[in-house]
């Protein structure tokens, strides 16, 4: 005969674990609702057009710190990258 650690019957868990998980359908369902309610799925399609349309172009004039590149590098950051020894200039 074999003998368990508890005398309870094998089917008592369910009695945990159904109102556990009743609780936890009722606390995802009202974490929806207020999401609902407070306007997060108001616009899907606004914030992706959004991040499409934003200007990364820096705002100074071309030539000076902070302009547009003129398409040149400067040899200092040529000689950095190309080195080939690995370890400098």
């Amino acid at each position: 005969m074999i003998r368990r650690a508890c005398d309870c019957r094998p089917m008592d868990i369910l009695l945990l674990l159904i109102p556990l998980s009743v609780l936890l359908v009722l606390l995802i369902g009202a974490g929806f609702w207020w999401s609902v309610k407070s306007g997060q799925f108001d616009d899907l399609e606004g914030p992706a057009h959004r991040i499409l349309a934003d200007d990364d172009t820096p705002k100074g004039p071309p030539g000076q710190a902070g302009g547009v590149d003129s398409g040149r590098a400067d040899r200092a950051d040529l000689t950095s990258i190309n080195s080939g020894k690995g370890g400098g200039t």
